[in-house]
């Protein structure tokens, strides 16, 4: 159907895109591009909603997943959903898992769209049916092996009379054959395909919640799978894939082999910061999701905005400036660069970090740090200024409100000028939207992460208005002393205390742990 330009440009547009098959590293670039100017953002039961962080805050976000005999919403309805959105004006974007055109129904979303005449885009997505069996060591296709591909769905419509699987043409079909979705009806597909000339020798395997920290693989044959699976009570979303090429997985298994594969980790850390920990612990194969406890908000009353302001105009006249956190690093900054249009403004102070994450951000701004202490908390810090000597000198501490007050007051002892200044908020975090609350409810953890003191006292709060206790298997890590006293105070006990008191340091501290043979509370 030709769509009418005249009439595209009355409404907005709507993004059919593809989450893929659930690792949010998988996420393509177009996707991304698209949820970050979203106004409306449909997503699904298999899309990670961990992509919603990249669409605004203020974006309507609705769930409109449908699992096995459970659906928010009839195909017909998100049908109706999308033409009323994009009609009325809005950037929509559709967040399917896998890609949208394989058997993920966007072509009928796609169609429903054009006969509305909307404006519409198709932004394809990996499929898990090439990158979920590639995180599992099995390539879809091999030289020495096959060269052709076949791919079927094993959950057909139900209003159909008759299948449209043509068991005998995908049974004597050369190559790699995957079924997606359809695994509760595995025996009877089983069956039919072996009925069919399928041998039942035939090499075979299932990878469930595939790329995710939830990722898991069994093998066996065409006539054992079904039976291998009811065993292990092995669930959708799952994809099974027979052939040759599952014999490769024995070499080629790469993701399940790494040190965190299986552990469950939460991480409590602010939405800003928690990308690096995130990174660290999932690059080594932990199923990792993160709790909201803190987030970081500017300064607001006008008092400390009138002295935020004044420290910021007079930034020149210290001798040194020191930075205790890179959230103070980063509010800093950002007023300075407001007022200020050139880095020369900061004059000659010299500048000071407690450790290595915020040295890194003060280089982000194009400053050079001029003192880190070896050990990163603010005792060692203190012992490194009075090395340098500080008495009668002018130092700026940006800060958090109601931070420790221990080194402001310590300076002050040796005779320093202190100006002890905060530049931003720590607040409780109330918003959840990728769900972490529900899935420490649900599914627990192997271990939850603290890396700092105020993360560890929003989270006690948490678990109070939850009415929960930690779980007694739930172990904690800490990334460092200060951490820890805040933990011993509220009666949260620790299992770990990183050496190194930084991202990298508490990631080496877990993994260290868990070498240990830690049993697993969730692993098969």
């Amino acid at each position: 159907m030709k769509q009418n330009p005249s009439s595209k440009k009355k409404h907005g547009i709507c993004y059919l895109v593809g989450a893929g098959p659930g690792d949010p590293g998988l996420f393509t670039i177009r996707g991304r591009e698209c949820l970050s100017r979203a106004e409306v953002v449909l997503y699904d039961y298999l899309s990670n909603q961990e992509l919603l962080r990249y669409a605004p805050v203020d974006a309507e976000k609705i769930f409109v997943g449908k699992s096995a005999r459970k659906h928010a919403l009839s195909q017909e309805e998100i049908n109706a959903l999308l033409v009323k959105k994009t009609q009325a004006g809005h950037c929509v974007v559709r967040l399917k898992g896998g890609d949208p055109f394989l058997f993920g129904r966007g072509g009928e979303e796609a169609q429903a769209l054009a006969e509305a005449d909307l404006s519409f885009e198709i932004i394809p997505g990996v499929t898990s049916a090439i990158g979920g069996l590639a995180y599992a060591g099995i390539p879809v296709t091999h030289r020495s092996n096959n060269s052709q591909l076949t791919i079927f769905t094993g959950h057909e419509d139900p209003s159909k009379e008759v299948s449209s699987l043509h068991y005998k043409s995908l049974a004597m079909a050369p190559g790699t054959k995957v079924m997606l979705m359809g695994v509760e009806r595995l025996d009877a597909i089983t069956t039919s395909l072996m009925e069919a000339g399928m041998e039942a020798a035939t090499p075979a395997a299932l990878v469930r919640w595939a790329t995710t920290g939830r990722h898991e693989t069994i093998t066996g044959t065409a006539a054992t799978i079904a039976r291998l699976a009811q065993e292990k009570n092995f669930s959708a979303p799952a994809i099974a894939v027979f052939g040759e090429v599952v014999l490769l997985r024995k070499k080629l298994n790469w993701f399940e082999t790494r040190p965190l594969f299986g552990r469950r980790i939460v991480v409590t850390r602010t939405r800003e910061q928690a990308s690096e920990l995130v990174t660290g612990l999932r690059e080594l194969g932990a199923d990792v999701y993160e709790l909201p406890t803190i987030r970081i908000e500017a300064i607001e009353n006008k008092e400390e905005k009138a002295a935020f302001l004044e420290v910021v105009n007079y930034a020149h006249a210290y001798d040194w400036i020191v930075f205790t956190s890179p959230n103070g690093v980063s509010a800093f900054f950002e007023e300075f660069y407001h007022h200020h249009h050139d880095a020369r403004a900061l004059g000659a102070a010299r500048i000071a970090a407690i450790g290595p994450g915020t040295e890194k951000k003060i280089r982000e701004y194009r400053f050079s740090v001029d003192l880190v202490p070896p050990t990163f908390v603010a005792e060692s810090l203190l012992e490194e200024l009075k090395k340098v000597g500080v008495e009668n000198l002018r130092i700026l501490l940006p800060r958090a409100s109601g931070a420790r007050e221990f080194l402001a007051t310590a300076l002050e002892d040796l005779g320093a000028i202190v100006d002890d200044v905060p530049v931003y908020h720590t607040r409780r975090e109330l918003d959840d939207k990728e769900g972490g609350i529900q899935r420490f409810l649900q599914e627990g953890a192997d271990m939850i992460t603290f890396a700092s003191g105020s993360s560890v006292e929003y989270f006690d709060a948490l678990l109070k208005n939850l009415g929960r206790r930690l779980p007694d298997y739930c172990h904690t890590a800490s990334i460092g002393p200060i951490t820890s006293s805040k933990m011993r105070e509220l009666g949260v006990p620790i299992s770990i205390e990183a050496k190194k008191h930084h991202i990298p340091g508490l990631v080496e501290a877990v993994v260290r742990f868990f070498d240990k043979d830690q049993p697993s509370s969730f692993l098969a």
